[in-house]
């Protein structure tokens, strides 16, 4: 028998089922009502971070069978196999070792012979020295001018990473040093990129190329628009050859796991900034695909960062699984997906700083987790990773609540707020009205689990309610609360939600380290941009594909 036929024929999966069927009509409500110390029971704290899963269609035996369902996938041993830098990533061979890119200078983990630990501060100490030099002031470009703006190219793990951060960092952004502004480009279209190059100075713009294979085409076609942009304006076109030089060197840094194909491209080896293999691209902004982030925020918020994830990894590693925040948050959503049919996931932060969290883990979740074949080869007989989506809470309340409270379908949310907030605002006016506005947030938050929970209930009995005006409630939730949004907070939390991933990829038997699933149409698309080009070879296309270029074609053509 496989293992994915044991996980799913498991007496913890069975006893599951069954469990299931007598929970499926039970309400919240009644839920709470069982027991009046529900929040203490489903609460737990650590590392910064609270949190609630006493909002979940669940019931202690509940969270006892899904714990022992854990236990029998071997929970614990692939948790040390992860940290131990085992090979987890079955289809590529290689092991999955972010966390070792949090890892303290002291600390040692050899992997397959190699103590990986000084390389990854070697990079650190690279990054260190190449944010000193641009918050000095002393990196300068082409004609000596300081530079003031700096511009991520990168897609996918490369930029959605270090955007999040970025933003969410804000507060954290040094006032001593010479100011430097941090912009991402990651469409292949060249939107983004073409606003930049209308309002930037060529001479006092720096380009940080990351991808970690240095083939990615959105990437690569940005970056060579970069090029010929600060060609055509520095260096006469590429015919000035010592300011073409003085370009590629001063106006480029490459961070990738490729180094001889940076060479390649031009970038100078001492600009260039390394990562390795066992890093996936959306696990990567621990490194040096977080450069942006460093530029941003300064080097010491960056290794708060870092030890603020390296703490949720202890804690993931030595606690034990009925405290353990990780295991416990992919718990609930196993119960979900798998047991009670909710295959639709939102994510609400309550606090403007987090406005890119929800796409941040729409690909770590759905990139990793999005799978239907088991590490045997196997089509899973059960489900897998739920449709995952969100914005920030106070803007969605206007917009798709109405799906949350009235709509068809179930709906799993996580509410995300910081409990404290604007303590460090010196005007003494200004901080009150801002502390009423962060009062007025958190109401909110706690307010709207509470509908999704109770539904009309949380109305006194003797309100009117006409049909168009019901609640159903008994919509499971999740609330995180952070102490504070701090750099240290925000790494345990991203973490938070790597290790939930693997928790539940353990579960489901699939590989979260692969994306396999987005080389093909990678492939098709270069096939068809030779086809688009050279207008030679529709022919082999299926009717669709034919006449949506010939539309493109008779555009361009005029007719």
């Amino acid at each position: 028998m496989t293992q994915s036929s044991m996980i799913h024929h498991s007496p913890a999966w069975q006893r599951l089922a069954v469990h299931a069927d007598e929970m499926r009509d039970v309400h919240l409500k009644s839920l709470f009502t069982e027991n009046s110390g529900r929040h203490a029971r489903f609460t737990r704290r650590g590392v910064g971070l609270t949190l609630d899963l006493s909002k979940h269609r669940w019931r202690d035996e509940t969270l006892s069978m899904l714990l022992e369902l854990a236990r029998e996938a071997d929970l614990e041993r692939a948790i040390a196999r992860l940290q131990n830098g085992e090979r987890v990533n079955l289809s590529e061979d290689r092991p999955a070792l972010h966390t070792a890119l949090r890892l303290p200078p002291e600390a040692s983990l050899v992997v397959e012979g190699e103590d990986v630990v000084p390389d990854v501060h070697e990079t650190l100490a690279r990054m260190q020295a190449m944010v000193e030099k641009c918050h000095a002031g002393q990196w300068r470009g082409a004609t000596g001018r300081p530079i003031t703006d700096v511009v991520n190219l990168g897609v996918g793990g490369s930029d959605l990473g270090p955007l999040m951060v970025t933003h969410a960092l804000a507060d954290y952004r040094p006032r001593d040093v010479h100011q430097v502004d941090i912009h991402f480009a990651s469409t292949m279209d060249g939107s983004q990129l073409a606003d930049y190059l209308t309002r930037f100075n060529p001479a006092t713009t720096l380009f940080v190329l990351s991808s970690k294979s240095f083939t990615t085409i959105d990437t690569l076609s940005n970056a060579s628009t970069a090029r010929d942009w600060l060609m055509t304006r520095l260096a006469d076109g590429g015919q000035d050859t010592e300011m073409s030089e003085l370009v590629m060197r001063q106006h480029f840094i490459g961070v990738s796991a490729k180094p001889e194909r940076m060479s390649e491209w031009g970038i100078d080896p001492r600009h260039q900034l390394r990562f390795w293999e066992w890093v996936g691209g959306r696990y990567s902004l621990w490194g040096a695909i977080g450069l942006p982030i460093a530029l941003a925020v300064g080097m010491d918020n960056f290794r708060e960062l870092l030890a603020g994830a390296h703490d949720m990894d202890r804690h993931f590693r030595e606690t034990p699984l009925e405290d353990n925040l990780p295991v416990l948050l992919a718990l609930a959503g196993i119960w979900n997906v798998n047991f009670l049919d909710v295959r639709a996931h939102s994510i609400l932060p309550y606090d403007g700083r987090l406005e890119y969290f929800a796409s941040y883990l729409e690909q770590l979740e759905m990139e990793s987790n999005g799978k239907s074949v088991t590490n045997d080869g196997e089509i899973t007989p059960y489900s897998t990773c739920p449709v995952l989506w969100g914005q920030l809470g106070p803007n969605a309340q206007h917009a798709f609540y109405q799906l949350l409270h009235q709509g068809t379908q179930a709906v799993e949310c996580d509410f995300i707020a910081p409990v404290r907030r604007y303590d460090r605002v010196e005007d003494p006016a200004t901080r009150a009205h801002l502390k009423a506005q962060h009062r007025l947030t958190l109401a909110n938050c706690i307010a709207q689990s509470r509908v999704l929970m109770l539904g009309d209930e949380a109305l006194p009995s003797d309100v009117p309610r006409p049909s168009h005006k019901r609640y159903r409630g008994n919509q499971p939730s999740t609330t995180l609360l952070l102490d504070r949004l701090t750099p240290r907070t925000l790494g345990a939390l991203i973490a938070l939600y790597e290790h939930k991933v693997f928790v539940q990829a353990t579960l489901w038997d699939i590989n979260p380290f692969d994306q396999w699933g987005v080389e093909l149409g990678k492939q098709i698309a270069s096939e068809t941009e030779q086809i688009l080009a050279s207008r030679r070879g529709a022919e082999a296309l299926d009717d669709s594909s034919r006449g949506l270029l010939d539309v493109v074609w008779q555009a361009q053509d005029g007719t």
